[in-house]
């Protein structure tokens, strides 16, 4: 879970969060998952890419915002994971996704080693 706040470099001419932010919030708060256990989720030559995205915008935030990313961990292969994401503000849902992400090294798909899966089911 990740809160953010809402600034102006976030919204539009009109104070609205502009749509691409929702999935810049949305990485930022997968991120968080490893730096909050001191790792990165880029290591070496090993990270984690998006290769689907479903996206669903209920409602607008904006400017002053104060919001929750959360993250769910919903499906797992073995060189990939899909993630289950909402932005709330103040407990109502704004924005909801699904995020597949393929495990990579070297550039190329790969088996992911078990402890990505911990970090990653970190917030059940």
């Amino acid at each position: 879970m990740l809160n953010i706040k809402v600034y102006y470099e976030d919204t539009d001419v009109g104070g609205v969060v502009y749509y691409a932010n929702y999935l810049k919030f949305c990485e930022r708060a997968r991120s968080e998952l490893f730096f909050k256990r001191g790792l990165s989720p880029h290591q070496d030559d090993e990270f984690f890419v998006v290769k689907h995205v479903e996206a669903d915008y209920i409602k607008s935030a904006v400017f002053g915002d104060d919001l929750v990313v959360t993250c769910k961990l919903t499906q797992k292969k073995a060189a990939s994971v899909v993630m289950y994401q909402e932005v709330l503000r103040d407990g109502e849902v704004l924005f909801k996704g699904s995020f597949k992400l393929a495990y990579l090294k070297n550039f190329k798909p790969t088996k992911i080693p078990k402890e990505m899966f911990e970090v990653l089911d970190d917030e059940k």
